[in-house]
């Protein structure tokens, strides 16, 4: 079915990285979803997928949508893009959502200060909702992260704790530097300067308001996050644990279709779930 033809105030959306696990959960979850429906998916030259049809590459039956290179292409003729790929691909697809006046959700995660500056350039003619993370439940961690850090002061440390799959290439994973960003906006402080990412060796005592970072990887482990408030004689532990990744592409689809109606901007989750 073409853009030109689907029912009238239906969602069309692409998925980049479509051949990939999260690509192919995004699919299924786009398929699945009243109002929207998959127009197209993208692969980088070479991938085995090129040419397969999306739906049977998803697993849930022939879609007659094939996998395509041409992201300039399909991009101008969808709605709204799922983008759970990798940083420099966000980065070339956020500037083509913006020739396009299209929604662009991001799931992307190790994206450098360049990066994000490029991707909030592109915020200007875009709708772009940015997250390290798209659960329901993580957005909530954040926010309470921040509530929390911000009632406890220095006497009690914080550190963040993450574990995820063998496979992750990226470390501190997105979702703790977001847990990180919500602590140190709690205490007034700026993460950059406060953060501690590696401890190795004789380093001395841990300084005072300090914000640690421990991450832990093995397995097929979908995502863990512990942040954890330590004092004297006590500690406070607030934890998410993720088992499925359907949380992460029903979060993308409920924010593609919260940007639909949206004028250009950089947008999170908080935004859309109105937190």
């Amino acid at each position: 079915m073409s853009a030109e033809t689907a029912p009238t105030g239906e969602l069309s959306i692409a998925v980049m990285g479509v051949g990939g696990r999260m690509g192919r959960e995004l699919a299924r979850t786009v398929h699945a979803a009243k109002g929207c429906r998959v127009a197209g998916g993208i692969e980088p030259e070479g991938s085995p997928h090129v040419g397969a049809d999306i739906g049977e590459l998803a697993g849930f039956g022939r879609l007659d949508v094939p996998v395509t290179t041409d992201a300039l292409e399909l991009i101008a003729g969808v709605d709204a893009i799922l983008d759970f790929t990798a940083p420099s691909a966000s980065v070339t697809f956020a500037g083509l959502a913006a020739n396009a006046r299209i929604v662009h959700v991001i799931g992307t995660t190790g994206l450098s200060e360049q990066d994000d500056a490029a991707i909030a350039a592109a915020a200007r003619h875009a709708t772009i909702i940015k997250a390290g993370n798209m659960s329901l439940g993580v957005n909530l961690l954040v926010e309470l992260t921040r509530k929390v850090a911000q009632a406890l002061d220095e006497d009690f440390d914080i550190e963040v704790v993450e574990m995820h799959h063998k496979h992750k290439v990226d470390a501190p994973s997105g979702t703790a530097l977001m847990l990180g960003q919500a602590a140190a906006e709690g205490r007034g402080v700026a993460l950059g300067e406060r953060s501690v990412r590696v401890r190795d060796g004789h380093t001395g005592a841990r300084k005072a308001g300090d914000i640690g970072f421990a991450t832990l990887r093995g397995g097929n482990v979908v995502g863990e996050h512990t942040v954890i408030f330590a004092g004297e004689g006590e500690r406070v532990e607030l934890a998410h644990k993720a088992t499925d990744r359907g949380i992460f592409a029903r979060g993308a689809v409920k924010a593609a279709m919260w940007g639909k109606g949206q004028g250009p901007g950089l947008y999170s989750m908080v935004d859309v779930l109105g937190l």
